[in-house]
């Protein structure tokens, strides 16, 4: 009976000695998450799978800013593609597509997400000349440029995460206990490395663009009541700026607090000076949240904008299969 009740714990019985252990032994337990788990992972697939289509669909939303979009859009659809369902695998502590494939798909892990972060602040880049400076906005973001900075973003993503995880590339059982663990192991010194350039810097840029784009929105706004105010009575006027003005401290208090909320957790080891290791239970809690805010990009970057919500009318309703449906005219704003 003992050995029987051992054998039921492992992930491989026929390995007694060097097997892992499976640490959902309970039915429900595991229903329960695995439910929850694959939910998360269709509706990113499906919502960044909507904001892919729409742009590559309709010519009119080939602009240079959507371009940048579309970058993000791909990368959480990855993300929801490949990197939650090997979580999903590895909830109950067991991996069974072997050693390569675990390597790989960790590599592409760090790939994908280093690529989102990246598209996260060429974004806010590009909203930074929108807003601040609209007269050389077509000059200097031009589509050419932005296919050349995605193209770097994701050429970055590959180069410097190969450097990175190349102890574990050459050897991918290099940190795995058991047979049937898959994880790797980054040491303080490289993670207080990728903290800095993965975490730290891009939320500093992010957070000082989007500072400097609520300050020049407000200034307008104030300029706008300002100008309305002098040639008209009407008593709506100063509640229209104000509602401006709290859009656009909702925009920016709502893209800071996601990216912090998702990404805080998935660092916190590196930020207490911890080797950051993908088999504790709190860093797959980390993991997933960074993995979530791959399903919340779609609705912060494209629900917001009124032409996502005409062009998801006319994929729901296939009017995409009509002819001449990608010359559909939509609002911009």
């Amino acid at each position: 009976p003992y050995l029987r009740g051992v054998l039921l714990e492992l992930c491989f019985p026929q390995l007694i000695n060097t097997s892992c252990r499976n640490l959902l032994q309970h039915p429900t337990e595991n229903t329960f998450l695995y439910f929850l788990l694959s939910v998360i992972s269709f509706l990113t697939v499906a919502l960044n799978l909507l904001v892919i289509i729409s742009i590559s669909h309709f010519r009119q939303l080939h602009t240079p800013s959507n371009l940048f979009l579309l970058s993000l859009a791909v990368s959480d659809f990855l993300v929801g593609l490949l990197l939650m369902p090997k979580q999903v695998f590895l909830k109950g502590g067991c991996w069974g597509l072997g050693s390569f494939m675990c390597g790989v798909l960790i590599y592409v892990a760090y790939i994908i997400t280093s690529a989102s972060v990246g598209n996260m602040v060429l974004i806010s880049a590009d909203r930074y000349v929108a807003i601040c400076d609209p007269l050389q906005y077509q000059t200097k973001v031009t589509t050419r440029r932005v296919k050349i900075c995605v193209c770097v973003c994701w050429l970055c993503a590959v180069f410097y995460n190969g450097l990175i995880l190349k102890d574990h590339l050459n050897n991918p059982d290099r940190f795995n206990s058991c047979v049937g663990e898959c994880t790797a192991v980054i040491d303080f010194q490289t993670g207080v490395f990728d903290v800095i350039l993965t975490f730290i810097g891009p939320i500093t840029v992010i957070i000082v663009l989007y500072m400097r784009v609520f300050v020049v929105a407000v200034s307008q706004a104030r300029a706008m009541r300002s100008h309305i105010a002098s040639v008209t009575l009407h008593g709506s006027v100063p509640v229209t700026a104000k509602k401006s003005e709290r859009k656009a401290a909702t925009a920016l208090g709502v893209v800071v607090l996601v990216f912090l909320i998702c990404f805080c957790p998935y660092y916190y080891p590196s930020l207490a000076g911890e080797d950051m290791s993908f088999s504790t239970q709190f860093s797959v809690f980390g993991i997933w949240l960074f993995y979530v805010n791959s399903c919340l990009n779609p609705m912060i970057y494209a629900f917001f904008y009124p032409w996502f919500r005409k062009s998801l009318k006319h994929i729901v309703s296939l009017q995409i299969l009509q002819p001449f449906s990608c010359d559909n005219d939509f609002p911009q704003l």
